[in-house]
């Protein structure tokens, strides 16, 4: 088993920037995958990105690429997720996940609660 916290998140202004982190906890974090994603209210969950158990390659939605940067420490088993540029339509319950690779939700095993993240125009 694989336990998820996530924090970081909060209220911002567009323009700026978050950075959300998820600590892992019970199995190896350093054998997993590891994702973020997202749901805004009344949207289905999305997939943002996606990161390799070495962090050597990563994934990213089109909607967040390069302005996002997902990165991990795994001697603190702590995936990050930066959040550059935000925007309004950024606005979403962001989760961790674990276990997986990419953008279907169906291969991830592991995932957090969930944090907050609101971008105000």
């Amino acid at each position: 088993q694989v336990q998820l916290v996530e924090s970081g998140g909060g209220l911002v202004q567009a323009g700026g920037s978050l950075r959300l982190s998820c600590v892992a906890s019970g199995r190896t974090f350093g054998n997993y995958a590891m994702g973020w994603f997202r749901q805004a209210p009344g949207k289905e969950r999305e997939f943002v990105a996606s990161i390799t158990w070495s962090g050597s390659t990563t994934y990213y939605a089109d909607s967040v690429k390069a302005r996002f940067t997902i990165s991990r420490d795994n001697a603190k088993n702590t995936v990050y997720l930066h959040m550059n540029s935000l925007k309004p339509e950024d606005t979403a319950v962001y989760y961790c996940a674990a276990g997986g690779l990419g953008s279907f939700e169906s291969h991830y095993g592991y995932w957090g609660q969930g944090t907050q993240v609101t971008v105000s125009s």
